[in-house]
């Protein structure tokens, strides 16, 4: 009776092994850029809360692989033969994660959230004389006057993306956080399991009613493959890439390119790079405090960093970056060299000349160093030495990115908690139209931080937004970055693209985006 029992409750075991809730179960770890510690993604602009955002929530609108805006919660839309109102028409279907239905009044509550902190939401909004829920599914936007790139503002990729939430958590105020994380996309997130500084945990979404057509960078249909998805903070790069080179874990979003060697030399890593259109780096000041609210003294850091120094610096091997002096991004139609005469990158001796006529008395610049994301913890010491050599003093303070996540929102003095300037990265995608370009908004105190303020930029982006075709909004766009880097709102310092690693024997299927996506990948074994 007893080896009866044993052998009974083996096979019991047995069956509940082999059983899908067991055996079947599909996850895949990852390690990103950042750990995951706030989960408003429009509360900030981060990159890691942006890609937290889509695993949770979706949009009414996505840029596909060509970066065309197509339909996404949309099902059908139309606009007035005077262009004056958008009407939208969701997606039958739609439910949000707690098993509600999607509807128009949402949407609308999360526009006006999205538009209340976003530039571009900004921007938009400015044009907008009201929102009128017609039914459950469908609304109108109505405007004062047409505005031609309202449904790109509406497919925006990153930064704070548009993402729909349902009403009662979209109504929370734009200043406050979100205390609620009830999405209508491809995973739910696992508040229960979240551990800020050790793992993020999504799970899929049984009731997600994907897009018929395939998948195209953040369009298309979304279809999750696997069960489970785990970020796995793991802030050493080193432990990180031997994780994934003794497959404890199947994906690493950016791996140094100092470390590119080891992961090269195994043949079940595969590095690829899917965001092909890349990012931008950027060195950001604070215009409201002193010495960068001296235009004088943003003019010698433009003459200071030299990009090809700075690249081959953070970098290092040329195959992944390129000098570029066009705001709005090289490769892309508003590209220009517009404001760049006689501004020589690199030229010291122009910078030091610079700060002596503007009165700069040599008091350190407090520079925020992000300490644990790979593509700018060499940024850093590299901008300070470069800023140096043009005549700044420079006292760098490291901390983790969730840090100067928040210090940077402080206008206040360095010594009282504030900040003068930092290195930081954006998506290309977003830099290469003005209304998306975060850095370039110069509307004083409803700015992004750093607060640049200057009419005129602000007047040229007006007359983008209305401009009725490309040819005169790349003459507008010209006009736009000549006066920007005049005024010196930020300094574009070149492109680079990182490779993703992952495990070739296991994961397939990883989607050509701007943005790191889970959806569409499958996984062998477990």
């Amino acid at each position: 009776m007893r080896l009866r029992g044993l052998f009974a409750a083996g096979s019991a075991a047995a069956l509940l092994l082999a059983s899908p809730a067991f055996a079947q179960t599909k996850t895949i770890k990852a390690v990103m850029h950042s750990d995951l510690k706030v989960l408003d993604p429009i509360w900030t602009t981060a990159n890691i809360v942006r890609n937290h955002g889509y695993m949770v929530w979706d949009t009414l609108f996505a840029m596909d692989e060509k970066l065309q805006a197509q339909p996404q919660m949309v099902d059908t839309w139309s606009l007035s033969d005077d262009k004056l109102t958008y009407t939208f028409t969701l997606r039958d279907g739609l439910k949000w994660h707690d098993g509600k239905p999607v509807t128009a009044e949402d949407c609308i509550a999360s526009l006006k959230r999205w538009g209340a902190r976003d530039s571009t939401g900004v921007k938009m909004l400015s044009f907008v004389s009201s929102f009128e829920p017609v039914n459950d599914r469908t609304f109108r936007i109505v405007l004062k006057e047409p505005y031609g790139l309202l449904i790109d503002s509406l497919a925006k990729p990153g930064g704070s993306t548009p993402l729909m939430m349902p009403k009662r958590i979209a109504d929370t105020d734009p200043a406050k956080q979100i205390s609620e994380f009830v999405g209508s996309g491809p995973f739910i997130f696992k508040a229960d399991e979240w551990k800020p500084g050790d793992k993020t945990v999504y799970v899929r979404n049984p009731d997600y009613k994907p897009r018929p057509e395939p998948a195209s960078g953040l369009a298309g249909g979304k279809v999750a493959k696997v069960d489970r998805v785990e970020w796995l903070a793991i802030p050493d790069h080193q432990t990180a890439v031997n994780a994934l080179l003794a497959g404890e874990i199947d994906y690493i979003e950016a791996p140094p390119h100092d470390l590119k060697s080891l992961l090269q030399a195994d043949r079940n890593i595969r590095l690829e790079v899917y965001n092909k259109i890349g990012a931008q780096y950027v060195f950001r000041w604070n215009t409201v405090v002193p010495p960068f609210d001296n235009e004088k003294v943003r003019r010698a850091a433009e003459y200071a960093f030299d990009q090809k120094a700075f690249l081959q610096g953070v970098i290092g091997d040329e195959k992944y970056y390129q000098t570029c002096d066009a705001m709005f991004v090289c490769g892309t139609p508003l590209e220009s060299k517009a404001g760049m005469d006689g501004l020589v990158r690199g030229n010291f001796a122009r910078s030091r000349e610079l700060l002596k006529e503007a009165g700069y008395d040599g008091t350190p610049i407090v520079m925020l160093h992000t300490t644990d994301i790979a593509v700018l913890t060499n940024a850093g010491p590299i901008a300070k030495d470069l800023l140096e050599k043009g005549g700044f003093k420079v006292q760098m303070v490291p901390l983790d990115f969730q840090a100067i996540v928040s210090r940077r929102l402080r206008k206040t003095l360095p010594q009282d908690g504030g900040w003068n300037g930092f290195m930081t990265s954006w998506l290309s995608v977003d830099m290469m139209n003005p209304l998306t370009n975060s850095m370039l908004t110069a509307s004083c105190d409803k700015a992004n931080f750093g607060w640049p303020c200057d009419a005129e930029v602000e007047r040229l982006r007006d007359a983008f937004a209305r401009a009725p075709d490309l040819e005169s909004r790349r003459k507008i766009a010209a006009d736009l970055q000549a006066r920007a880097i005049t005024y010196g709102t930020h300094v574009p310092l070149g492109q680079y693209t990182l490779p993703t690693a992952t495990r070739a024997d296991r994961l397939s299927g990883v989607v050509t985006s701007p943005v790191p996506v889970f959806w569409n990948i499958e996984k062998k074994g477990n």
